[in-house]
């Protein structure tokens, strides 16, 4: 990396901090005062439309230095800044043009999508928003809207955009078509989605992503000859892409030929002298050597993947967040507070929630494929209105406070319907998702870790169905451990930290069971895979609902599940599901005496 220049700001903008990062925005005059330097600004356009690069930088440099708030010298700036390779810098120039001019929709535009490449959802959304709030009739800020809430699992929104989108257009263009079809591919139409596939593909067959995102589809619902294929096409288009190579991993352990997935990721890690596998790549290597008994590999697969990861993100678990969270929670929610905190009343119409609750990898998906198999219970999968009224409380009730402590103002007597509202604002969002099915008196909600909000749930829907679903939690430690997951204040990155944040958020489900009374059933894991229909029987009823024998079959429930299970679940229960973490001992041992009251209080023991 070439250092930068003395005196000019660490992003590497070229400017001096005073007139970058460390530059106070209020301070900055209006826009007229700097009406001078226009014919400057107008002569970097110039040059740097000839590709005189160099020269365009000089005079932009030139120009921020007296008016760091130009917005022609901001924009070219931060565009040669971006073809240079040097994003924060090109992050800190379109950050401080989108603010200081907020109507401007190409640098709100850019801005939604620099955070939605970077992988920053939350605020991409607040800035695509923005882009359609001032651009409504702009097809691209409705185009960046649907990536960013298809990407955040509100497909139906997303869905809304994107032919948003096409109705202000005079054409259908191929990657706008593309996007359409994955967002419906993430909604289980699995048809419609094939037939925007092969339009896109019609209109233009030399996009990459296209042609992965259709292959996508094609090996989620099952269809491996054809998504293998298309696999071809992209590969002829792109050989021996990384991304590729590992999709048709993917596709070889669906299909069961884990030596050929093996073989497949070893040509990749070739390809790559020196950088080896990425953490997507390693994890999934890992799976496949589990699935071919040489743990030791596996495990030591699953290290390399997550170090690779902690490497490239910097992401580390949020330890003093996540405790004091619980810990606000358990003094917040105690049976002598709770008596004097109204209740909202029953949903008058309609379908009702029913909350499948359980740490990730615990089984919730194959429990929510098994009650969605039912006619009257539509999946909503994971929705998440919860942990949004978590955040949104303090503006919905009018308090000061934060969540949960913004519960208080409940006592107040123009809040005393507050939770009515809440209520009726989740109810709303999933009215808009478009998820109930006809006939369905339930619709299902397993956003993970939800048991945090168990308390808040109860509130809100005092007769809801709460199933928790349990499973020896070595397996689930490993389980999680073996995959990519952001849940859990980003635990899932180390083995300790996934133990730590388990062990809370157990804890804290204990809590509540002991403070407030709860309409919750737990079911383990374990007993559904030794005696399904016994133990689907007994959900069913605990739900209100008679036994269907649909529900014996989960694996034939054609919906697409959106969660890393969904492989998992398209195939029969199998015993080798069970215990799986009994091979792994050595490796789990350093978590176990941190684990070992949990485990003893379900019931479970540690066995090799």
């Amino acid at each position: 990396m070439t250092a930068q220049p003395l005196n000019t700001c660490a992003c590497g903008s070229g400017l001096r901090p005073l007139r970058c990062c460390s530059l106070d925005l209020r301070t900055l005059g209006p826009a007229a005062t700097y009406r001078h330097l226009l014919p400057l600004v107008d002569e970097a356009i110039a040059l740097h439309t000839a590709r005189r690069t160099a020269d365009a930088e000089r005079l932009c440099l030139e120009v921020l230095e007296l008016a760091p708030g130009q917005g022609g010298a901001l924009a070219i700036l931060y565009q040669i800044r971006k073809a240079g390779g040097v994003p924060a810098a090109a992050e800190a120039l379109l950050r401080r043009l989108a603010f200081l001019d907020r109507n401007n929709v190409w640098a709100t535009q850019e801005l939604a999508l620099l955070l939605f490449t970077r992988g920053d959802l939350a605020e991409a959304e607040t800035h695509a928003r923005n882009a359609v709030r001032i651009a409504p009739l702009d097809p691209q800020s409705h185009n960046l809207l649907g990536m960013i809430m298809t990407e955040v699992n509100r497909p139906k929104v997303g869905e809304f955009h994107y032919r948003r989108a096409l109705e202000l257009l005079d054409h259908r263009p191929a990657i706008l078509l593309a996007n359409l079809a994955w967002n419906l591919k993430n909604q289980g139409r699995m048809d419609e989605g094939r037939r925007l596939y092969l339009e896109s593909v019609t209109l233009d067959p030399s996009v990459l992503q296209t042609l992965m995102g259709w292959a996508r589809l094609e090996e989620t619902d099952r269809n491996f000859t054809r998504a293998d294929g298309l696999l071809d096409q992209a590969e002829a288009l792109a050989p021996g892409l990384a991304s590729i190579l590992l999709h048709r991993a993917i596709l070889r352990g669906r299909t069961k030929d884990y030596g050929a997935a093996l073989d497949i990721l070893d040509r990749l890690e070739q390809l790559n002298p020196g950088q080896g596998l990425g953490p997507a790549e390693l994890l999934e290597k890992g799976r496949l050597l589990d699935k071919l008994g040489r743990r030791d590999e596996a495990f030591a697969a699953f290290s390399a993947g997550k170090r690779k990861a902690v490497e490239l993100t910097g992401t580390v678990y949020m330890a003093e967040v996540a405790s004091d969270q619980i810990n606000r929670l358990k003094a917040f929610f105690t049976a002598g507070r709770l008596g004097i905190v109204p209740r909202a009343g029953p949903v008058d119409a309609g379908p009702r929630p029913l909350f499948i609750l359980g740490f990730p990898r615990s089984g919730t998906t194959m429990v929510e494929q098994t009650l969605s198999a039912h006619p009257k219970i539509s999946a909503g999968d994971e929705l998440p209105f919860v942990h949004d009224i978590a955040h949104l409380m303090p503006r919905m009730l009018n308090s000061p406070l934060s969540y949960p402590e913004a519960l208080s103002d409940l006592w107040m007597g123009d809040q005393y319907e507050g939770l009515d509202n809440l209520r009726d604002y989740y109810l709303q969002r999933v009215r808009q998702l478009g998820i109930i099915e006809p006939g369905a008196t339930l619709f299902t909600d397993k956003m993970p870790l939800n048991e945090t909000h168990m308390g808040l749930i109860a509130l809100m829907f005092p007769e809801a169905p709460l199933v928790h679903v349990l499973r020896h939690p070595l397996d689930i430690v490993l389980s999680v451990y073996s995959n990519q997951l952001s849940h859990g204040f980003h635990c899932a990155n180390a083995l300790e930290t996934i133990a730590r944040h388990y062990v809370l958020v157990m804890d804290l489900v204990d809590h509540y069971r002991r403070e407030m009374k709860l309409n919750y059933h737990a079911v383990r894991y374990e007993d559904i895979v030794d005696d399904q229909e016994t133990h689907v029987r007994a959900l069913l009823k605990f739900v209100g609902l008679p036994f269907d024998k649909h529900c014996l079959k989960f694996h034939e429930n054609r919906r697409y599940a959106r969660t890393a299970s969904y492989a998992q679940v398209t195939e029969k229960l199998y015993a080798e599901s069970r215990f799986r973490y009994r091979p792994y001992l050595r490796h789990l041992a350093p978590v176990i005496p941190m684990l070992e009251p949990v485990i003893l209080r379900l019931g479970y023991t540690i066995a090799g």
